[in-house]
């Protein structure tokens, strides 16, 4: 084997050792990029979207999804950002939001509709937050680069050794990659981040139950659309109620203690 091939595997095994973290729940992480560009991607990105997708002129709406987002923001972290959120809803029928990191809080439109009550788009927001909370966006890129060199340098040693298959063993390595790390990893972030977001809305007073009864909404909204748990990249609607409902007592305990309730109308 080529000197080059083994230092390059050597590199690249001390370059991911070198960057482990641990998320709030505790989990190990893999965090290769600085969190300074992490949030100039993010706002860049933020500033590409306002310029692509119609923002919504209801004032209404906008001065709701502000109210709660607003509540939930102020129990963020300093060292996550420290400044005022960006807050802007986009109108659009998906039934989604979104947080960046650099202080940025997408909500579309469609949302408003199955997220029924200021607690239940509470529960959104504070999972979306959960996110960059968590850094998870680092940790999917960093994941993805260090799948990539390694898929990079084995694909080098099977050429070298001129292995039979090699094309095969490489496919079938791409999709182990993607079904037996990046789709788990990618569930566990969405776990992560319900049990971020509940204890966030809880903290801003927003009541914890109603995260099950989104989720409720959520199953029915998708009218069973959805691939297998095992092939997708968030939990089933059941996995994450049962999780919400596991972590409830201590939600609820955060509720009773929050030192005010928001009325977001």
């Amino acid at each position: 084997m080529p000197k080059w091939i083994k230092y390059a595997g050597i590199v690249s095994l001390v370059t991911i050792l070198s960057a482990c973290g641990t998320s709030p729940t505790g989990r190990n992480q893999l965090l290769l990029f600085p969190e300074e560009q992490m949030a100039q991607m993010g706002q860049q990105a933020f500033s590409s979207m306002k310029e692509d997708l119609k923002i919504s002129n209801k004032r209404v709406a906008n001065a709701y999804v502000e109210c709660v987002a607003r509540s939930i923001t102020v129990h963020v972290p300093q060292d996550v950002f420290p400044g005022q959120w960006e807050v802007v809803v986009f109108d659009d029928e998906q039934v989604n939001a979104f947080a960046l990191p650099g202080g940025k809080i997408g909500v579309y439109t469609g949302l408003l509709n199955v997220a029924k009550n200021q607690h239940q788009l509470a529960a959104v927001i504070g999972h979306e937050i959960g996110h960059v909370i968590a850094h998870h966006g680092n940790e999917r890129m960093s994941i993805g680069t260090a799948s990539n060199l390694t898929t990079q340098v084995v694909g080098q040693v099977l050429a070298a050794n001129e292995v039979a298959y090699s094309g095969p063993i490489m496919a079938a390595i791409g999709l182990g990659a993607q079904v037996g790390v990046q789709l788990p990893y990618s569930r566990s972030h969405e776990s992560e981040a319900d049990l971020i977001g509940l204890t966030l809305m809880a903290q801003a007073g927003f009541n914890p139950q109603e995260s099950v009864a989104l989720w409720h909404n959520m199953d029915a909204a998708s009218e069973g659309n959805r691939p297998p748990e095992m092939l997708s990249t968030h939990p089933a609607p059941d996995t994450r109620i049962k999780d919400l409902q596991a972590n409830m007592a201590e939600a609820s305990a955060l509720y009773q203690q929050a030192p005010r309730r928001p009325d977001c109308k």
